[in-house]
């Protein structure tokens, strides 16, 4: 069975029945429907059009559905209009249903499940299993964004912005389960660049792809977390870099700049240097200020200011972080008591290279406390460790 064969038709098949009348929530427990009479019949007895079979049986499935409780009325109407076999329409909804399963009424942990359901043709226990949710769990969560949305026109013009929003929301769960979530996102949105001329699509296209080329560099042999400045260089991915630059030198090249074309540009800068000695931090600062104007994140000025330690020495750098913070090492954003991620790692790395080990020391264990995984908990412990074991020495 070709998995992937039947994941690529899903959307077309879905967006087949939304036009023919049916709604959205129906529609797609009829492709899924569809779907699982596909696994079962197909090795044995291959369809010579896939997706044409699959509009067939999934129209029959949710006739059957809608006969046993809407009106006898709308019941025929539904049976005149069904179509007879044959070649799937050629229009391609693909599109229309990125917009609505990150239509704005949904919490982001919707949309997301809804993507990876309807566009993306994973099953309801495939995305419980990526986030690590029991199965029925993510069944209501999933139901409760196809109710949210059933009542929205499909004809509808969405919101781009949103879409790569939960696209990369899904790249960045990366792989747990069985799915490997980087490399779904990757897909999803590559159709998405395949359907819509937009530089922030190519954007986040060639941030993914930048990402993803130094994956196998970021976990030494034991799982353990390997820092960009400590990773082989060797282990990355030179066709994924060579293939993330060309499609962000595309974007860039139409001048309509977004946040995703800069953080691509951010992370060519780094895939371009051989050692990271030779990372044009000066350069990265520059894209940082881009950012910085794009988007206002605090995320964004705590990587500048690390990136201003690098450029302009240690002292610049926490500088820098106090602006953000408030205060030299602490880890609210801004002065406004909210905490910042990593804020207080970012401030440890910094009074490190400004030689005051007892500080870093101090910052590196609290900032362990903080870490929101456990190999960042671990590597923040042993750097923690690391010092102390100098200053004794």
């Amino acid at each position: 069975m070709d998995e992937a064969l039947l994941r690529s038709l899903t959307p077309g098949v879905l967006g087949i029945l939304v036009r023919r009348g049916a709604d959205f929530a129906a529609a797609e427990d009829a492709v899924q429907d569809a779907l699982v009479e596909a696994v079962r019949g197909w090795p044995e007895d291959p369809p010579r059009d896939p997706k044409g079979w699959l509009v067939t049986v999934a129209w029959r499935k949710f006739l059957d559905a809608t006969r046993a409780d809407t009106a006898r009325r709308r019941r025929e109407g539904l049976v005149e209009e069904e179509p007879r076999p044959g070649p799937a329409p050629a229009v391609d909804d693909t599109l229309q249903l990125y917009f609505l399963c990150a239509h704005p009424s949904l919490t982001p942990s919707s949309a997301v499940a809804l993507t990876l359901r309807a566009v993306g043709g994973l099953t309801t226990r495939q995305i419980a299993q990526a986030y690590l949710v029991p199965e029925a769990t993510m069944a209501q969560r999933i139901s409760r964004a196809k109710r949210t949305v059933s009542g929205v026109r499909f004809d509808r013009p969405g919101d781009v912005a949103t879409v790569l929003r939960v696209l990369y929301l899904v790249f960045n769960e990366g792989y747990s389960g069985d799915v490997d979530l980087a490399a779904e996102a990757i897909r999803l949105t590559r159709r998405l660049a395949a359907v819509i001329d937009h530089p922030e699509v190519a954007g986040l296209l060639a941030l993914m792809l930048l990402h993803h080329a130094r994956r196998a560099g970021r976990t030494a042999p034991d799982g353990s977390l390997v820092p960009l400045a400590e990773q082989d260089r060797g282990r990355w991915d030179t066709e994924l870099i060579a293939e993330g630059v060309e499609i962000l030198q595309a974007a860039l090249a139409r001048d309509r700049l977004g946040e995703y074309q800069a953080q691509a540009a951010v992370a060519a800068l780094h895939a371009d240097a051989p050692t990271a000695e030779e990372t044009d931090w000066v350069q990265i600062v520059e894209w940082y200020d881009e950012l910085a104007r794009l988007t206002d994140s605090p995320v964004v000025r705590l990587n500048r200011a690390v990136a201003v330690g690098e450029a302009d020495g240690p002292r610049a750098g926490l500088a820098a972080l106090a602006d953000l913070t408030g205060s030299s090492p602490g880890p609210a954003a801004g002065g406004h008591g909210r905490r910042l991620p990593r804020a207080t790692a970012a401030a440890a790395y910094l009074h490190e290279r400004a030689g005051d080990l007892a500080t870093a020391a101090r910052l590196y264990a609290d900032a362990a406390r903080e870490a929101p995984n456990l190999p960042e908990r671990d590597y923040l412990t042993r750097q923690a460790a690391r010092l102390n074991t100098r200053r004794r020495g």
